[in-house]
């Protein structure tokens, strides 16, 4: 087992990874400016194991290694995770970090497979924790055409498939998108995005490889390219990560490393399982951005002068209801965990997707409320250089002072523009909308996860009650002369 710090994170990157950005070929992401703030943020995950030793590194008797990896084996196995994932977030200002991904992609393996495919998942997981691995997860295929399965594509490569096999690997083509992480990881796993039938097999793939693997190729996302001021942009000026068009030109894997070769009945349940983990992971990432919205509703109100209106007050309220809400059902997704095979625990499903449909349904309106508390200084207030020049300083603290001073009040401002209306903000609206899984995805989970046996035995009880009451003026007439 082993513990890297993010130094050593850092080197592993240098490698013969092909990276294209804007148009550019990449030769090493370590010596590139503008990665340097996604891979300084995934190197959190290396670090909060050196600032919070008791929460992220785990020891079973053979060594240390990461508590991302920790099998969750009880219901307080999953609480630590997500206090851990809760941590790491909160240290990158509500961003999610590195290994969380693929640490849900390692659970849903070792819980969802069997025979020879588990064990060499279980080979795998055991090189991630020797090895302290910075794991991505490319899910998600580009489609096609939505109406249609995989084999009914025009373009058979819209879906990930393998395009031929020997005795010793299977070689696939296609492309998965929105893979987060990826040109700043070590390693690769690719998992099903959906349930396939028997005329998808070959599409039925899963498996994990390095980053530098030949044929494989990241298109990487320019979402927040530029340099962005601290000032401006609190969040975002430090705390990114990488997103990619993930393409694979016939990619050779050896078989060691197949998890699913053509078992369309497996795709559905690994891709389920995944979901499982996952989607607790993003309600844990996510509580220190409702902390922030909340926090900075707060502060902006008192800032403006406006926090002891009646109108203003709801609107906190209403916030912090919000917030709580996402929270309680987050721990109690942990407190409900279960075992769910092969003796690994899993958050329960309903709260997990209760969780996230609150949270996904209530951000934007989130977002809109602490907008109007803000004003229009979000999108028209000065700018992170005028703030530098002691001569223009001079004139913006006379003119925005209110209720506290200029500086307080223009640093809240353009968090909430970070948080709401600047690129971060919009992509954390999409992701709130898409990723872990969209308003109907986390709607089809709660509709299958919800056990109605309480339900319809209260409705039966008070039903079966009520037709064992008699009902006034039909009992028989007592004989004459006899008692009433």
């Amino acid at each position: 087992m082993a513990i890297r710090d993010p130094q050593a994170y850092r080197e592993g990157l240098r490698d013969n990874r092909r990276v294209v950005y804007r148009g550019e070929r990449i030769d090493d992401v370590t010596a590139f400016d503008e990665f340097a703030d996604a891979i300084a943020h995934s190197s959190l995950a290396y670090e909060i194991s050196r600032t919070e030793p008791d929460l992220a590194v785990a020891d079973d008797g053979d060594g240390p290694y990461t508590a991302f990896y920790r099998v969750p084996r009880t219901a307080e196995d999953i609480s630590n995770r997500g206090r851990l994932i809760e941590t790491l977030s909160r240290m990158g200002a509500g961003t999610i970090v590195l290994k969380e991904v693929g640490s849900d992609a390692l659970f849903a393996l070792l819980r969802a497979l069997s025979g020879d495919s588990l064990a060499k998942a279980q080979a795998f997981y055991r090189y991630c924790c020797e090895n302290d691995v910075a794991l991505a997860v490319a899910q998600t295929d580009v489609k096609g055409d939505r109406s249609l399965p995989p084999h009914r594509q025009p373009d058979p490569d819209h879906y990930l498939r393998i395009v031929d096999e020997d005795a010793d690997s299977i070689t696939v083509s296609g492309a998965k998108v929105h893979t987060s992480f990826s040109a700043n990881a070590d390693e690769l796993i690719v998992l099903p995005t959906r349930a396939m039938s028997e005329a998808d097999r070959d599409w039925a793939v899963s498996f994990a490889i390095p980053v530098d693997t030949e044929g494989l190729t990241l298109y990487v996302s320019p979402y927040l390219h530029g340099d962005h001021h601290a000032f401006e942009h609190p969040i975002s000026s430090r705390h990114k990560l990488l997103e990619s068009l993930t393409v694979f030109d016939r990619v050779r894997v050896p078989k060691e490393r197949v998890f699913l070769n053509r078992e369309p009945e497996l795709a559905g349940p690994l891709a389920l399982a995944f979901v499982d983990y996952h989607r607790f992971t993003a309600v844990n990432y996510k509580l220190p951005i409702l902390d922030l919205l909340v926090g900075a509703a707060i502060g902006i109100a008192e800032a403006n002068g406006i926090a002891g209106a009646g109108h203003v007050k709801t609107k906190l309220t209403e916030l912090i209801t919000y917030a709580e809400t996402v929270r309680g059902f987050a721990e109690l997704a942990a407190v409900r965990a279960r075992n769910g095979g092969n003796g690994i625990h899993l958050p329960d499903p309903l709260a997990v997707n209760m969780a996230k449909y609150h949270f996904a349904h209530g951000f934007h309106q989130a977002a809109a409320t602490l907008l109007d508390l803000a004003g229009g200084l979000v999108v028209t207030g000065p700018g992170g250089h005028d703030w530098d020049d002691p001569e223009v300083r001079a004139v913006l603290e006379k003119y925005f002072a209110a209720a506290r001073p200029a500086e307080e009040r223009l640093r809240l401002i353009h968090l909430i523009g970070d948080l709401t209306a600047g690129q971060w903000g919009g992509y954390q609206s999409v992701l709130a909308t898409h990723a872990e899984g969209s308003l109907e995805a986390e709607k089809m989970q709660i509709a299958r996860a919800y056990d109605s046996t309480r339900a319809r035995a209260a409705v039966d009880a008070v039903l079966r009650a009520a037709a064992e009451t008699p009902i006034p003026g039909t009992e028989l007439d007592a004989p004459v002369g006899a008692a009433r």
